[in-house]
């Protein structure tokens, strides 16, 4: 879980640590666990963010732009959902 601190605008990530345990010597299939854990938590897309810097103002137009998105994608779940 991510905790956006507004007063000093930095990111904090708690103390949640991911495990994944390799069974049979099977490392292969434990990363592809880890990896799909880390897809889940949204970890590759903080990374992604994180590589270059992005101004106060790029980064509240992006947050809104993700916002409208999601909503008509609920929407559209809706109108597919309930038929109208």
């Amino acid at each position: 879980m991510i905790e956006i601190v507004k007063s000093s605008r930095i990111f904090e990530r708690n103390d949640a640590k991911v495990f994944v345990t390799v069974r049979d010597n099977n490392v292969d299939q434990a990363l592809r666990v880890l990896k799909k854990k880390m897809q889940r938590e949204g970890m590759f897309r903080e990374m992604k963010n994180r590589r270059n810097y992005e101004k106060p103002s790029e980064r509240r137009a992006r947050e809104t732009a993700e916002s409208t998105r999601r909503v008509r994608k609920l929407m559209r779940k809706r109108l597919e959902r309930e038929g109208f």
